[in-house]
């Protein structure tokens, strides 16, 4: 059943594909508005409760120019803010450490036959999701449109896994990062599988801020492979937990948002959203 928050999601997914490809035109309102086929005050009013900016605000944070001003303003510094990933003020982030456990070899080979899983699915600012966590943390979490899919693609990853529809304390966690009072953010911990230079680009991307927006190349410098940008994307490629590892925040280095697993559109939305809680 499509929900109202649903709703608003794929009109303003579709209000920004507009922007993208018009941005260099600066559309008016009433342009986008017309666009998505809704009146120019009920477009605003749905887009400000969305993004918490008027689309016009909105339309700097996803354009290409700020994208550039962006890594040019934060690039050099990017990783000594590991430790500052937050907003100031009453909506302040904190504490919000997250750490990678590795899965064993075996759980993973022998398709997670030890495993007991718990998903769910809920709704965030961009499109339904489905979450799954075993007693150690997020094994998976991803963006989808069909419900059924999304947990055939969640046991493809782990067919022999004792599966349960159940909303856990880690997930509830997890979720918590879409919140808008993000200072009830607790610790969240991630259970995931992958190689070592995986897991390394992985964490690399924990670090990037709220916010902030990185580079393949600055990633692969960071982690001392810098003629590794191609295999620091195909690792950014698998990440198997939406939204918590960000690699929506990585782009390319003209400042073009580049592709994303979820689509592109909703990378913008997301990089987008991040920029606006960040400045507002």
């Amino acid at each position: 059943m499509t929900t109202q928050k649903q709703i608003n999601y794929e009109r303003i997914a579709e209000a920004i594909t507009y922007i993208k490809e018009n941005f260099k035109k600066q559309p008016s309102l009433n342009e986008i508005a017309e666009n998505v086929h809704i009146s120019p005050f009920h477009f605003q009013r749905t887009f400000i409760e969305w993004a918490g900016v008027s689309p016009k605000k909105f339309m700097q944070y996803i354009s290409i120019e700020y994208a550039k001003q962006l890594l040019k303003n934060q690039q050099a510094t990017l990783f000594d803010t590991a430790h500052e990933t937050g907003l100031s003020g009453t909506s302040r982030l904190h504490d919000l450490f997250i750490n990678i456990e590795g899965m064993t070899p075996g759980e993973y080979k022998n398709g997670g036959k030890n495993l007991y899983i718990n998903y769910s699915f809920a709704e965030s600012p961009f499109g339904n999701i489905i979450v799954a966590s075993t007693q150690k943390g997020i094994c998976h979490m991803a963006f989808f449109e069909d419900q059924i899919n999304a947990l055939s693609k969640l046991q493809d990853r782990f067919p022999k896994a004792n599966y349960n529809q159940v909303v856990d304390h880690i997930q509830q966690n997890a979720l918590f990062i879409f919140k808008h009072d993000w200072s009830k953010l607790n610790q969240i911990k991630l259970h995931l599988n992958g190689t070592p230079f995986q897991l390394k680009v992985w964490e690399t991307l924990l670090k990037i801020p709220l916010g902030g927006l990185s580079t393949y190349g600055a990633i692969a410098k960071n982690i001392d492979k810098p003629k590794a940008s191609r295999a620091v994307g195909t690792a950014i490629g698998s990440n198997p937990v939406s939204f918590l590892i960000p690699c929506h925040r990585v782009i390319q280095s003209s400042g073009n948002i580049g592709g994303y697993m979820w689509g592109s559109t909703r990378k913008s939305a997301i990089i987008g959203w991040e920029a606006a809680k960040i400045n507002s």
